[in-house]
């Protein structure tokens, strides 16, 4: 008879979850539909087209993404390929949004990096890699649009090199690009995958090798010898494929493809099934717990508001961690030391759920939220132990906000309080002036989405006054007292946890500030405090 430890490591081992990161207009939200398409879960990719579009990508469910055409919340998708449990992280492309990405990013075991061959390797993609590196999450990259002129593949690479400090391993290569794109060699399997057209199925012809003579029949003899040039190259002076480097996050494989053509994307999904790490062991405050062998536990990466609006609901999404999770469980509530009951778990499909009656490591569930949960909580079956805490990242923009109908005073309080706690936007209070209250985001776009949603689902309108501040910096309530600082220029202010942080208008002001205060210690997150 199967014992519950080795239930859990046969589940384990058929899960693959992911988060997609990618500059803005990369194709991240096209590489997605086309993931699920060819996964079953869906009939036909949608496309975000903007104001007057009739559908939309299944991964943006809100009303405002529809709106303006762009993903503004991670959501989930879950579906079954090739007997493997996918979870798929996807992560909001805009750069204002950034912070629900890092969040997000805690949750993965692995990442899918989407670069656009013409434009390589752009800033929010450099932000987001040095948060993977951080937690040395293996990386994954699909170099897309490969049906529209772009940079040299070799260029690419060098970029991937010296602009992120990652070496690579292309797993297969380009022939062409744009309108001369014959489709791309496939070095594990010795193969040619011919590009016939746009949405068509690439012919697969296997070959002996790169200098199979019958490759010059296909692809001409000027394409096959530009083939065989860079195959050697790649032989000679690339590296070869490592799977402890790649879990290391030291070594990424590279996939060529267009998304928007339906080309690559199946091999990518299947060599990526076959590569991926599956889900391992994380870091507690009493050392690492096995998947396997500790009991469930889990943490809340994300609490997301009003998903259903006629019901107002809030759901926690949790990243289950180790054992097996059971509808109904008791877990305990590390934070609040209380007993808890997980009586209705949910799997999402982005805004579509169903309840969900058993779960595994690497699985992602929703569980409603009564108020009590916040980002980073974790919940056990067992012990008494904590996940690592998710730290909040400075905002770079700030503003005072008040409420413009005193009669809606009260959900005004709710809605900053669940928006909040959700991670829409980061809320300080003025140091002893607790109903002064300032907002703080990564770009000014989370403004205007934290504007939209206080009145769209808590029908509360708002007032923001910018404020000239640019960084924030954590510091420690014993540091305060002997702080010299210019109180004309920075501010003091509490987060929501308590946390004091300083507000600067500039680089200047924070140079000074800590020239003037050695001993001080600046953090530019929460981590550690």
């Amino acid at each position: 008879m199967q014992t519950l430890q080795e239930e859990v490591s046969i589940e384990m081992r058929k899960r693959r979850t992911f988060a997609i990161i990618s500059h803005p207009d990369a194709g991240k939200t096209t590489l997605t539909e086309k993931l699920l398409l060819f996964g079953g879960a869906i009939r036909e990719a949608g496309s975000v087209k903007g104001r007057k579009a009739n559908r939309h990508a299944t991964s943006d469910w809100m009303e405002i993404e529809k709106q303006r055409g762009i993903s503004v919340t991670s959501t989930v998708l879950q579906f079954t390929y090739r007997d493997c449990h996918i979870n798929i992280l996807d992560t909001p492309g805009h750069e204002d949004f950034s912070e629900d990405t890092y969040r997000t990013l805690t949750a993965a075991d692995s990442v899918v990096m989407l670069i656009d061959a013409a434009k390589g390797v752009e800033p929010q993609t450099i932000k987001l890699f040095e948060v993977c590196r951080m937690r040395g999450i293996p990386i994954f990259t699909f170099m897309n649009k490969l049906d529209r002129q772009g940079k040299e593949p070799l260029d690419l690479l060098e970029e991937l090199e010296n602009i992120l400090g990652i070496r690579s391993c292309p797993m297969n290569w380009p022939i062409g690009m744009g309108s001369d794109f014959k489709g791309v060699f496939n070095r594990q399997e010795q193969c040619l995958e011919r590009y016939v057209g746009r949405n068509e199925k690439p012919e697969k012809i296997a070959v002996s090798d790169v200098e199979d003579a019958h490759l010059t029949e296909l692809l001409g003899e000027q394409a096959h010898e530009k083939l065989q040039e860079d195959i050697l190259l790649l032989d000679i002076a690339g590296d070869p494929f490592d799977f402890d480097r790649v879990r290391a996050g030291q070594l990424t494989p590279v996939f060529f493809g267009s998304a928007i053509a339906n080309f690559g994307v199946e091999t990518f999904l299947n060599q990526f099934i076959d590569l991926a790490p599956l889900p391992g062991p994380r870091q507690t405050d009493q050392g690492q717990m096995d998947p396997v062998t500790t009991p469930f536990s889990g943490f809340v990466f994300k609490i997301q508001a009003n998903m259903n609006p006629a019901h107002r609901d809030r759901v926690a999404f949790i990243r289950i961690c180790t054992g097996k999770f059971e509808r109904g469980m008791n877990v305990h509530h590390v934070r609040t030391g209380k007993k808890t009951s997980l009586s209705q778990p949910q799997q999402f499909f982005a805004q579509d759920r169903a309840i969900v009656e058993t779960a595994y490591p690497g699985d992602i569930i929703g569980i409603f939220d009564p108020g009590t949960f916040q980002i980073g909580d974790t919940l056990c079956e067992k012990g008494n132990f904590q996940f690592e805490k998710l730290p909040l990242f400075s905002p770079e923009h700030f503003a005072r906000v008040t409420v413009k109908d005193t009669m809606k005073h009260k959900q005004f309080h709710k809605g900053l309080e669940q928006l909040a706690q959700e991670g829409a936007v980061q809320v300080f209070r003025i140091a002893n002036r607790t109903e002064d209250i300032v907002l703080g985001a990564v770009g000014q776009l989370q403004f205007e989405v934290f504007e939209h949603r206080l009145q769209a689902e808590y029908g509360a309108k708002v007032e923001l006054y910018r404020l000239p501040y640019q960084f924030a910096r954590w510091i420690a309530e014993s540091d305060l007292a002997s702080l010299y600082y210019d109180r004309s220029s920075c501010l003091t202010v509490k987060d929501l946890h308590d946390r004091y942080v300083m507000l600067f208008p500039d680089e200047y002001s924070l140079r000074f500030v800590t020239d003037k205060n050695p001993e001080v210690v600046f953090h530019p997150t929460s981590y550690g405090l």
